[in-house]
């Protein structure tokens, strides 16, 4: 039983290394003390902390601006798509279709 506990606790100072040593610790000790040291504590302290990590995502305002843009980009997609296509079949209208047998 000692052997099992003293790899736990191994494994758990491991891991408490590679936390300090990626930056990890030092990142959520200033997340926590920024929320400690807010006078007007947050409703939700998961989003606050989301929000000081990065991790809250983009606005809404420029979620609905990035749709706009996506939505405009795919009709002009569209449009090209179906002008390539028209385009085509002009110029075969000129070209020549290759005979079958010519290439045997």
């Amino acid at each position: 039983m000692a052997h099992y506990r003293t790899s736990n606790e191994s494994k758990r100072e491991q891991f408490r290394r590679y936390l300090e040593k990626s930056g990890v610790l030092d990142t959520l000790t200033s997340v926590l003390v920024a929320l400690y040291e807010e006078s007007d504590k947050p409703n939700n302290a998961l989003d606050f902390i989301k929000l000081h990590l990065g991790a809250a995502g983009p606005e809404p305002a420029d979620t609905e601006a990035l749709r706009m843009e996506l939505s405009d980009l795919q009709q002009k997609c569209n449009m090209l798509m179906e002008e390539n296509k028209e385009l085509r079949n002009r110029l075969m209208q000129y070209e020549p279709a290759p005979e079958e047998g010519a290439a045997e």
